[in-house]
């Protein structure tokens, strides 16, 4: 059977001196690096393909690509728009869409791995449809 050690008082204060000791920069590296290790200890773990997907599904497009669409839909809207705007707003478009069917892939993967219809992952994550 495998032993756990804990520190005892002493270690403890010893460890504590030496963080004390530890620059700015470095003691926040420090911090970063405890919460990180005290939240993986605590928190429950995926299995890996779970934890794969849900990164996966969580990437979503970046926020440059939604402020370019945002300014191009607005010149559209306001029949503004040059031709060349007008063709890259739809690449734009193509592109979230693409993004779209890649996040539903991953969530229609993840709701197969729990067993559970893709509603009841949806209602069980809490999503919500965005409307562009």
């Amino acid at each position: 059977m495998a032993s756990v050690q804990t520190l005892s008082e002493p270690k403890v204060e010893q460890l504590l001196q030496s963080v004390a000791l530890l620059g700015n920069n470095e003691l926040e590296q420090f911090t970063d690096r405890f919460l990180a290790l005290r939240a993986h200890r605590h928190a429950p773990s995926l299995p890996k393909r779970e934890a794969e997907l849900f990164q996966l599904i969580n990437r979503g497009v970046p926020g440059e690509v939604w402020q370019r669409y945002d300014a191009l839909n607005d010149k559209l809207h306001a029949e503004t728009i040059t031709d060349e705007e007008h063709q890259e707003l739809l690449g734009l478009i193509e592109q979230v869409k693409q993004a779209d069917v890649e996040r539903l892939r991953h969530l229609i993967e993840l709701a197969q791995l729990r067993q559970l219809s893709l509603d009841e992952l949806i209602n069980q994550l809490g999503l919500q449809p965005t409307y562009a």
